[in-house]
């Protein structure tokens, strides 16, 4: 059979044009119905809807002519293809020249009752870029008109910390540029804090403010979501159809936590001892847990990378048997460490501190462990254990406390648009956080693809390298500074010490501070010092405010 069906939904398959003899084999695969959207006589080889139409009634499948000229979808065209769905027996194959034409009716249809990412991803598994007509699905699947609603010199999308921290430090290399910050949210988070919260130092509130105390003076705030980018076109497309240009475009919008990967986990969530410090309202349930636990199992879970923060996962585990120990009940109590990963720490330097302490508190490290589903009501987990060149393997577990940390992966809207790479991520080049293809547009935080720890730390040493290097691109100069992959991650292993580890590209020890004070290698208490004390203010008042310290950017070599 040459008619290759590319599925789009449960209800359609797209594909090139077919013949009277694939008909047949239609029938065999279980379609219902036919559409066609390609008219008569465009090609000298095509045979026409009335021959395949004819061979179809004879094979018991309806047949629909919706002819499109190439190019020219019409709003009633998207309409007309959407009732033939809903009028004919499905499933439904549609079929064009190459499938575009189909495929576009598809998504200009469905536009309004799906999300516009879900249409994309859809299309695109299919192999139909359907960027062209982004516009019109955002705005419900209707022709927009092609103005913009406004224009800035800069705009950002994402009022995480890398957000506002290059917003902060772009305005103050430069106070009079029109900068926009895209973000829908009200409220801004210091998620580095919810550790501390779920380990009882910190109270909830500690690492929340509103979102418009945050935003630097004079950077103008959208609030709203992004739905789709047109980089060819230096636009970025909001829901409801609104578009904004720009000169240059900087994009952080973070990680997208995907909890419903686990099956049964949304549902439990917050009760039943399933908790997370991954989630603002969820870190206060740790602390509870472990307070009210006397005996039983506790299992701390850790999903594949990418993650944000990847000590995040062990951190709540030593700060909860650091509490058992001092109250005299983790004897009581059996703690695993279920890592889907294969090491305790991804830069080894780090390994024998830690080592220590899962001795110390006698956790058990089961690498390989990959949990897949919950059961609330039963306080029961399962997980796959996928060992090196061995059979996967699922194993089920009894729980008295579950900390899950989420599978993690870019938003739906950046794994969709042109600007990523094909695993998902923004595609930069890793010294520069320049986007490969399109000169203006950088990316930091954890949406990009650098194979850097994805941390707030992190993102404080990007937002002054992506400034610098604007400001030159503005200027027409070359890129001025470098990214070295500096990240940092506080493992709390108890209350009171840290080891603080500090690296970059390549797993490169990169300590800010002499080893004679703080030696990150070992555990310490000017460490626990630094991030209960230090690091907030350094945050709140430094990292947001431009004022960079402990992050001036590396120069690139004029050479």
């Amino acid at each position: 059979m040459t008619m290759d069906a590319k599925k789009i939904s449960t209800r359609l398959s797209v594909s090139p044009q077919i013949t009277p003899d694939d008909v047949a084999e239609l029938k065999a695969r279980g379609f219902r119905s036919i559409i066609c959207n390609r008219p008569d006589g465009e090609g000298a080889d095509q045979p026409s809807f009335t021959e395949i139409a004819a061979v179809a009634g004879q094979h018991g499948l309806e047949a629909r002519y919706i002819p499109i000229e190439g190019g020219m979808v019409s709003d009633a065209d998207a309409t007309a293809f959407g009732d033939a769905l809903d009028e004919m027996p499905g499933p439904t194959l549609a079929y064009c020249r190459t499938g575009t034409r189909s495929a576009t009716l598809w998504s200009l249809n469905a536009a309004g009752n799906r999300p516009v990412a879900d249409i994309l991803a859809a299309t695109q598994a299919a192999g139909y870029d359907m960027s062209g007509v982004v516009r019109r699905i955002t705005n419900g699947g209707k022709t927009p008109t092609d103005s913009f609603d406004e224009q800035h010199d800069v705009v950002i999308v994402g009022g995480g910390a890398g957000g506002i921290a290059v917003a902060a430090s772009l305005k103050s290399r430069r106070p009079d540029l029109d900068i926009a910050l895209i973000e829908p949210a009200d409220v801004h988070y210091y998620q580095p804090g919810w550790t501390m919260v779920g380990g009882g130092i910190f109270e909830p509130h500690q690492t929340a403010k509103t979102m418009a105390s945050l935003i630097p003076k004079g950077v103008r705030w959208l609030r709203g979501a992004v739905a789709a980018f047109e980089p060819k076109e230096n636009a970025v497309i909001l829901d409801g159809c609104r578009v904004v240009k720009y000169q240059r475009l900087i994009v952080c919008p973070g990680l997208k936590l995907d909890w419903g990967k686990v099956d049964g986990l949304i549902e439990t969530l917050g009760k039943n001892g399933v908790t997370s410090n991954y989630r603002y309202d969820l870190a206060p349930y740790t602390w509870t847990l472990v307070q009210q636990m006397q005996r039983g199992r506790a299992i701390f879970t850790q999903p594949p990378m990418p993650i944000k923060c990847a000590g995040a996962p062990q951190k709540a585990m030593y700060l909860s048997c650091d509490a058992w120990l001092k109250r005299g009940v983790l004897k009581d109590i059996e703690v695993d460490f279920n890592n889907a990963g294969g090491v305790l720490f991804g830069v080894k330097e780090y390994v024998p501190a830690l080592m220590e302490y899962v001795e110390k508190y006698d956790a058990h490290l089961n690498f390989f462990h990959n949990l897949v589903s919950v059961d609330g009501a039963t306080r029961t987990a399962v997980f796959d254990v996928k060992e090196p060149d061995k059979d996967v393997r699922r194993i089920e577990t009894e729980f008295d406390m579950l900390h899950v940390c989420p599978p993690q992966s870019a938003p739906d809207f950046i794994r969709v648009s042109p600007l990523a790479d094909e695993a998902g991520w923004i595609d930069v080049d890793q010294a520069t956080l320049r986007h490969k293809a399109f000169d203006n547009v950088w990316s930091l935080g954890d949406v990009m693809n650098a194979p850097n720890a994805k941390t707030a730390a992190a993102a404080r040493m990007q937002a002054p390298t992506v400034a610098e290097n604007v400001i030159a691109d503005i200027d027409g100069k070359s890129a001025v500074a470098q990214y070295n992959g500096y990240g940092s991650c506080p493992l709390t292993v108890e209350r009171g010490k840290i080891v603080l580890a500090e690296f970059g590209y390549g797993g490169k020890l990169l300590p800010s501070f002499p080893k004679a004070f703080i030696d990150g290698t070992k555990p310490s208490r000017a460490a626990w010092f630094l991030k209960e004390r230090m690091l907030p203010p350094i945050y709140w008042k430094g990292m947001l405010r431009g004022r960079e310290w402990l992050a001036v950017p590396e120069r690139t070599d004029p050479n």
